[in-house]
């Protein structure tokens, strides 16, 4: 019975987190993958605190053990985070929180069995706290991990990065092994201790969800909008009269006349396929499942492998020239990966 009460809390959060998905992004088996994941960093750290218990003091293994607990649980997300595996600023809370959820039920068993004998009442409410800071600051540091890959990118592909992002990435980085720290090192009333914990994790998902609401639709609503204009101009003619085709014409002298067509129509199948994976991303979030007639599915299936075809003989030098205007970000790249996935699902391809 105290195994299941150690464990309950930690079970009930990661439904909790889980349930502010609202486009089901994170599959649950991705989820307990990273539950496992968050265990197996608990048993690396228990065998490195066991070597160190020897040579360091209480106050120092109550600075040193958290910051080691949270870069050993990092290492999964920035796996995650490197792979676009993360897209949207919930999915970082989420995959954080499965990771520190699977890395305080190891620890609660190990408390159990290596500590001093608890009851009931307390194993349920350490299990709470426990549960919480570790699930808490892992998702912090998932998202800050998440804003640091989305620096890289747009530093790679050429384009301005926001001083917010980088102030967001250091500020999250930073708070999430210091909350750490001072609940490790500074104890008062248990029941007091558990109201700040809470109340600061709390405030930050409340924060994380709206946040996450606000950028989503700013990527569905004034992206697609610029993206359906520019796709008129292009098949109406007028690409010229656009600022994307004022920089195409500005950089026009720099490549020969087959390859900068070649990037006219690299442009445009880069717009029609984020237009179609927008669109049908739209459809899910509203809760239409449309089926795709094959003759659509074999359509874009095509365009995908006229644009991979297109991206290699282009080669790096062309694609880095043009990054300004065929931007996938992490977003972009989950919205095609679920179309082409769509696509291949009704031709059985």
């Amino acid at each position: 019975m105290p195994f299941i009460a150690s464990i309950l809390p930690v079970v009930l959060y990661i439904l909790v987190v889980y349930e502010l998905d609202n486009f089901s992004l994170i599959s649950v088996k991705r989820l307990l993958v990273l539950v496992g994941c968050g265990m197996v960093s608990a048993l690396l750290c228990f065998g490195l605190f066991y070597a160190l218990d020897s040579v360091l003091s209480p106050g120092q293994t109550d600075c040193l053990y958290p910051v080691l607990e949270e870069a050993m649980k990092a290492i999964p997300l920035l796996y995650l985070a490197r792979h676009k595996k993360m897209v949207f600023f919930i999915d970082s809370v989420i995959c954080g929180a499965a990771v520190g959820g699977g890395f305080s039920i190891l620890e609660n068993i190990f408390y159990l069995e290596l500590g001093e004998p608890m009851g009931m009442g307390t194993v349920l409410f350490r299990g709470l706290e426990v549960a919480l800071i570790h699930m808490g600051c892992s998702a912090i540091v998932a998202a800050g991990l998440m804003f640091a890959v989305r620096m890289a990118e747009r530093r790679r592909s050429r384009l301005e990065v926001k001083r917010k992002d980088v102030l967001m990435a250091v500020f999250l980085l930073v708070a999430a092994p210091a909350l750490h720290v001072f609940h490790n090192s500074f104890h008062f009333i248990p029941l007091l201790q558990y109201v700040v914990v809470f109340g600061s994790m709390a405030g930050l998902l409340v924060w994380t969800y709206q946040y996450d609401a606000d950028m989503i639709h700013r990527w569905l609503d004034r992206g697609l909008d610029k993206q359906v204009s520019l796709l008129q101009a292009i098949q109406e003619g007028h690409l010229g009269e656009t600022k994307t085709g004022e920089f195409l014409m500005s950089v026009k002298e720099n490549f020969p006349p087959e390859v900068f067509f070649d990037i006219i129509c690299y442009v445009q199948l880069n717009v029609e396929l984020s237009v179609a994976a927008k669109s049908r991303f739209m459809m899910r979030e509203a809760g239409l499942d449309m089926p795709m007639e094959n003759e659509q599915a074999n359509l874009y299936l095509s365009q995908y492998h006229e644009f991979v075809i297109l991206e290699k003989l282009l080669g790096k030098s062309a694609r880095m020239t043009i990054a300004p205007v065929v931007k996938f970000y992490p977003a972009d790249r989950k919205a095609l990966e679920d179309l082409l996935a769509e696509c291949m699902a009704v031709t059985g391809k």
